[in-house]
C-alpha cells in the first residue's frame, strides 16, 4: 500500500507563492497515476493537477492553468505542487493521490485513486 504526506502548506496573501510536497512511500513513478486534489467547504472535491498513467501526460483544471505546475522527483519518490499567484478562490485542503489505470484527462477524477494523503491547509488571504 502506497502512504502518501503532504506538506508545504499554510497561510499566503493573494498574488503570492506555495509549494506542495508529497513524499511516496515507494516508486510510484512508472506504474501509478499522481495527483493533487482539493477540497472547499461547500464545494465537490476538484482534481487540480494530475500525470496520467501510462504515457506521461500533465493535466490541469482550467481554474490553474498557467498557475499551478506538478512535477516530480523520481529520485526521492517525491511529488510537488507549484502554485503562483494564489487567489482567494484557491483556499482549500489540498490532497495528493496515487492511482493505477486513470488515463489521459480521466487523471483529474478523484474516483479513479487508490492512495491518498492527510491533506494539508491552503489559505489565500490578506
Amino acid at each position: 500500500q502506497v502512504q502518501l504526506v503532504e506538506s508545504g502548506g499554510g497561510l499566503v496573501q493573494p498574488g503570492g507563492s506555495l509549494r506542495l510536497s508529497c513524499p511516496a512511500s515507494e516508486y510510484i513513478r512508472d506504474y501509478y497515476a499522481i495527483g493533487w486534489f482539493r477540497s472547499a467547504p461547500g464545494k465537490t472535491r476538484e482534481g487540480v493537477a494530475c500525470f496520467s498513467s501510462g504515457v506521461r501526460g500533465s493535466y490541469y483544471a482550467d481554474s490553474v492553468k498557467g498557475r499551478f505546475t506538478i512535477s516530480t522527483d523520481d529520485a526521492q519518490n517525491t511529488v510537488y505542487l507549484e502554485m503562483n499567484y494564489l487567489e482567494p478562490e484557491d483556499t482549500a485542503v489540498y490532497y495528493c493521490a496515487a492511482g493505477t489505470g486513470a488515463y489521459g484527462s480521466r487523471c483529474l477524477s478523484w474516483i479513479e485513486y487508490d492512495y491518498w494523503g492527510q491533506g494539508t491547509q491552503v489559505t489565500v488571504s490578506s
